[in-house]
């Protein structure tokens, strides 16, 4: 079972220069929509003089959640180039924006995709990739006597403690890679009291 996935850790930038156009590719490590929104509209402020600003971003583990934008750009001549970049790295939790400054001399629509290609590779390619896992949280309540019990699991499986908190009853959140959840929830299964909320 795949549960890694590829991403990077921080912000990188390129800058690439075809027949006096000059594009600014910044590749960004995004989790939702909604930060890919804000980063949109931050770089869209912050080069509001350029003529295009260019996007593609992939999203989750599944890597099925993605958008390609042209901005005003051919259509296909932009976002799929980009898009097809951080495809080829197999990539996800990113978002690539290329900026374009026009210089004067048209490109054509090959032009154009070698240009926005090339400089979100050059922007992916200063960034670090990092492989994660896939994770999946289990929450359960148990009665205080069977901790020692649940703690053994703890120790021997090594999940993340998300949260805990010790009442009449027992109550734990654990984050674990998602391919050991199968054994984690059998184990905890057969604790005493223990009821899965």
């Amino acid at each position: 079972m795949d549960d890694t996935y590829k991403t990077i850790t921080g912000l990188s930038e390129s800058i690439y220069t075809e027949k006096r156009s000059k594009f600014i590719a910044i590749a960004l490590p995004v989790r939702t929509l909604e930060e890919v929104k804000e980063q949109l509209d931050i770089y869209q402020k912050k080069y509001y003089d350029a003529r295009h600003v260019c996007y593609a971003y992939m999203l989750g583990a599944d890597r099925k959640n993605f958008r390609a934008n042209d901005n005003g750009e051919p259509s296909g001549t932009a976002g799929k180039p980009i898009l097809g970049q951080i495809n080829s790295k197999e990539l996800t939790d990113v978002l690539v924006i290329v900026v374009r400054y026009f210089g004067g001399i048209k490109l054509g629509t090959s032009g154009l995709i070698v240009a926005y290609r090339t400089a979100a590779a050059q922007a992916l390619e200063e960034a670090e990739v990092i492989e994660k896992t896939v994770d999946e949280e289990v929450s359960f309540a148990f009665e205080y006597p069977f901790m020692n019990d649940v703690m053994r699991i703890v120790k021997e499986d090594s999940p993340e403690i998300v949260s805990q908190s010790y009442d009449m009853d027992c109550f734990m959140r654990l984050r674990i890679r998602k391919s050991e959840m199968p054994r984690l929830r059998a184990r905890l299964e057969k604790v005493e009291t223990l009821r899965f909320v």
